[in-house]
């Protein structure tokens, strides 16, 4: 009978697949089956079963049944020689191929446990037997684990691909025939990691390499009988083809592509199921689908639509693996989007959305997660559109992908250039989702979902240092174990990079590298700090221990004044106003609203970019904008305070969002009088801003503060600043201990301590920015060193209160960082323990400082507010003295620059 089985495995040979060939691979397989069945099979058939493992994994792409079929064989070889490692590592190569054609992660893990468990069961085979095994059985493990990676997107898996590939390609010599193969993926799977986490690397592209003057000929050559039926070489050459049209599509798309690709889909549409020309028919019918699609878009005729459709819904009828249907679903989700928004069918409405709730929800599908996050956008953003019921859940769906995607990520450098990375109508969705909630008045939830949304970083650390001592008066150990895990997993986000790569790197001789360790130690400390928080829940009166916070909860940031939250929406921009002890308001805008403030902020940045800050020109601007912007904002504003009964000279917050973060929300004005005498927004109310309400809630919090007049710790570099010493002299007379750290005092190290010790602190330095790096936001100290955003974030400030940050930039956000994550040093002093902080929101005319402190100090410092803590008076003494320096002629941009952050 093993003879039978070799017979019909020899007779393989032909270049192409036909009806004979499956039915002889079926023969084979029932053969092997009965051999296992016989009473003379004693010893394991190794022959047989490898001719058959062969045929399977070979050049003809076996999938679908033939392929179930000669797994389920091997298992029950396995079952009757559980010690034969060759039998084992046939299964487990063939569970391999299944998942690299099907993507089961099932398949993918049995696999790789298998293949894991004949790397050390096979010591008592020959020298020469064992070392194939070994290495072929490595070969598969770093197939599978590349693949396993490019399925799912997770950072851990791609560790471990990189990890098992180069432990591979250390095992085989440099003349290998397989090395170029799986040092090619190697270099892949490098490069997805510098695209990940922003690893520096040279950029280059991967040229296409197909030539398409050839596509004339491979289209004639379906026009021919049997055009079906097709050699191994036929068949790369046509997928060639239908990858490099599919990335031209992006691109532009000719009618000649169009023609080759529905000839090929004729061609293979009745193709037998477990043939390599399956796989590639559904190819065919994606990349028609896709150029379809790409041609109603350049020439806006529905008919390449509805093909399009008709097309894909064909493609989806053919027996198929997952992998398949999922982009096949996913382009005809695109179409059908397409044609709802053009014809607005009720049919394709109900159609789109019956898809979309499949991909998202069916839980044997495997999207990566940024797939998942377009997905769920087409969900939400239809159903918004289009008034679906389902739009509230697609949108808390998408959220909470925006929130997983950080967990990605090792360090904070890295989550934010992965949130950088992510599309932009993405980004967008929390804004998207807060404009419905208020279209439908449900403006708590509004309110809480514009929380949820920003500032996911600060958000994040946050989590980090949540107090635990509730919690230890409950269960101690419980509590220590979270404080412990937090520490650690702090440590690792707010740690550098460990190392940058060069296009001469992507190889390394070891199988685990610095950067591998960190999102591994990161991902496995994350789960453990799952299991923590979930034991924490599940204790009485901790269910909701560290979910976003409820409306309840986050209206205590009103609690000495209201918020001002603005949405800006495409969809439709809203002004929220968070009151203590009464519902939200809402102040509807105009249509013109949204793109009105893009337009502001757009022509303030530009102009400070092309002119000086005292040239009559950035005056004249900024002079508009904040004409502009009272009528925009301001105006409605201070009409519904008024109808809200708060009085003026109160303390108000705003807490914006996207372009809102640029613009000086705090100086509208100037607002038109009876008695003519200019008057601006922070005449009328005493402004402050917020990153979040959180972080507002953070900073309300009382403190372990001493009712004494405050120390101070000065950090100055006068140098080249020209009137940095008489601020300097103003400081150090103040009528309170001063410590004073200048010049070559002013180390990092040494500023770090001092903020330590005190507290108040006043800077007098440089502040610089980096394009695309807002964590190397910086204050100059001595000597060229810098204390950045992440040192300042490290930091662990138990008696900070206030911090006057007199130094360019420091409320400013970092061009190319997003501008609702509020990375800048001002929030960076507030997050590590600051209650109150004044920065500013562009570079400083420093001649202006020494006036603006003396009188702010004096305010801050006397008597006149009893029982108010000395970092409560700053938001006042801030006002005054810019007050005062208007009146003493100082131009708009000198006074308009400084804001105040916090209590």
């Amino acid at each position: 009978m093993s003879w039978l089985v070799l017979a019909l495995a020899d007779s393989e040979s032909a270049e192409s697949m036909s009806d004979i060939v499956v039915e002889n691979i079926k023969e084979m397989t029932i053969l092997c089956r009965e051999l296992l069945n016989s009473d003379s099979s004693t010893s394991p058939p190794i022959l047989p079963f490898q001719a058959l493992t062969n045929i399977i994994n070979g050049g003809y792409g076996i999938t679908g049944e033939l392929q179930d079929q000669a797994i389920e064989c091997l298992r029950e070889a396995n079952t009757c020689f559980p010690s034969s490692p060759q039998l084992s590592f046939m299964l487990g190569e063939c569970l391999a191929r299944r998942f690299s054609n099907a993507f089961s992660i099932v398949d993918c893990e049995e696999a790789m446990a298998i293949l894991d468990r004949v790397m050390t069961s096979s010591s008592d085979l020959p020298e020469d037997v064992r070392s194939d095994i070994q290495q072929k059985s490595l070969a598969a493990i770093a197939d599978s684990s590349y693949t396993r990676y490019y399925m799912s997107g997770k950072p851990e898996y791609l560790e471990e691909a990189i990890s098992h590939i180069r432990t591979y390609l250390s095992s085989i010599p440099l003349d290998h025939p397989r090395r170029p193969r799986f040092s090619q993926k190697l270099t892949d799977l490098t490069e997805s990691r510098v695209r990940g986490y922003a690893i520096q690397l040279g950029s280059h592209k991967r040229p296409n390499t197909f030539d398409f003057s050839t596509l004339s000929s491979l289209t004639a050559s379906l026009t021919k009988p049997n055009s079906s039926s097709m050699s191994h070489k036929q068949w790369g050459r046509h997928n060639q083809a239908l990858c490099a049209i599919a990335l031209t599509a992006q691109i532009s798309v000719d009618e000649d592509a169009i023609k080759y690709c529905r000839l090929l889909v004729a061609s293979l549409r009745h193709g037998p199921s477990s043939s390599p020309g399956h796989d590639l028919a559904h190819l065919a019918f994606i990349t028609l689908g896709t150029v379809l699609h790409r041609a109603f878009l350049s020439t806006n005729k529905v008919e390449y639509l509805d093909e399009s459709i008709a097309t894909l819904r064909d493609g989806l009828k053919m027996p198929r693996p997952a992998c398949h249907q999922q982009s096949l679903t996913s382009v005809l989700a695109s179409s059908l989007s397409a044609r709802l928004l053009h014809l607005r069918r009720k049919s394709d409405l109900d159609e789109v959305m019956r898809l979309y709730t499949t991909m998202v929800n069916d839980p044997d599908t495997c999207w990566r997660e940024s797939t998942q996050l377009l997905l769920c956008y087409g969900w939400a953003d239809t159903a918004h559109s289009f008034g679906h019921p389902s739009v509230m859940t697609a949108y808390e769906r998408a959220l909470s992908l925006m929130e997983d995607s950080l967990y990605h990520a090792p360090t904070l450098e890295t989550q934010h250039f992965r949130l950088v990375s992510i599309d932009d109508k993405c980004r967008k969705l929390p804004s998207d989702y807060a404009s419905f909630l208020a279209f439908t008045l449900q403006l708590e939830k509004a309110i809480e979902t514009l929380e949820r949304g920003r500032a996911l970083l600060w958000s994040e650390m946050r989590g980090f240092r949540t107090s635990a001592d509730q919690l230890a008066t409950v269960d101690l150990p419980l509590a220590k174990e979270f404080v412990a895990i937090n520490s650690k997993l702090e440590r690792v986000t707010t740690s550098m990079v460990p190392y940058e790569v060069t296009e001469t790197q992507v190889t390394y001789p070891e199988s685990i590298d610095p950067f591998s360790h960190l999102v591994v130690t990161e991902q496995r400390l994350l789960e453990e700090r799952d299991e923590l928080i979930s034991r924490i829940r599940a204790l009485p009166d901790f269910g909701s221990f560290l979910k976003p916070p409820s409306f309840d909860a986050l209206r205590s940031a009103a609690l000495r004044g209201p918020v001002i939250m603005i949405n800006h929406c495409r969809r439709g921009s809203d002004i929220l106003i968070l009151l203590h002890d009464l519902p939200p308001s809402l102040i509807t805008t105009t249509g013109d609203f949204y793109n009105r403030a893009i337009e502001l902020s757009d022509r303030l940045v530009k102009t400070r970019k092309g002119h000086c800050l005292e040239s009559k020109q950035y005056q004249r601007t900024l002079r508009s904008v904040l004409g502009s912007l009272y009528e925009l904002v301001g105006k409605p504003v201070i009409e519904e305070f008024r109808k809200l009964k708060i009085p003026e000279q109160s303390r108000v917050w705003w807490c914006p969002v996207s372009v809102f973060c640029h613009l000086p929300l705090h100086a509208m004005g100037p607002i038109p009088s009876d008695d003519g005498v200019k008057r601006y927004f922070s005449d009328l109310y005493i402004s402050s801003y917020t990153p979040t309400l959180s972080a507002l809630i953070e900073s309300h919090k009382p403190g372990g503060q001493s009712s004494g007049m405050p120390s101070i710790v000065l950090v100055a570099q006068p140098g080249s600043l020209l009137h940095a010493n008489p601020e300097i002299c103003s400081i150090q007379q103040l009528n309170t201990t001063v410590t004073s750290l200048i010049s070559k005092d002013a180390m990092p190290s040494s500023v770090v301590e001092g903020l330590k010790h005190h507290r108040f602190s006043h800077f007098v330095c440089h502040g610089n920015l980096e394009p695309g790096k807002p964590f190397d936001a910086s204050f100059q100290l001595y000597g060229g060193e810098r204390l950045t955003l992440l040192d300042i974030v490290r930091s662990r400030l138990p008696t900070a209160e206030f911090a006057f940050l007199s130094a360019c930039h420091t409320a400013e956000l970092t061009e190319d960082s997003i501008d609702d994550e509020v990375l800048h040093l001002t929030a960076a002093m507030q997050y590590c323990g600051f209650r109150s902080v004044v920065g500013t929101m562009w570079a400083v005319v420093d001649e202006s400082g020494q006036h603006l402190v003396e009188d702010f100090y004096k305010a801050i410092l006397s008597s006149d507010e009893p029982g108010v803590p000395y970092h409560e008076r700053s938001a006042r003494a801030l006002r005054d003295a810019v007050k005062n320096l208007r009146k003493g002629g100082a131009s708009l941009e000198r006074w308009v620059n400084y804001v105040h952050y916090g209590a």
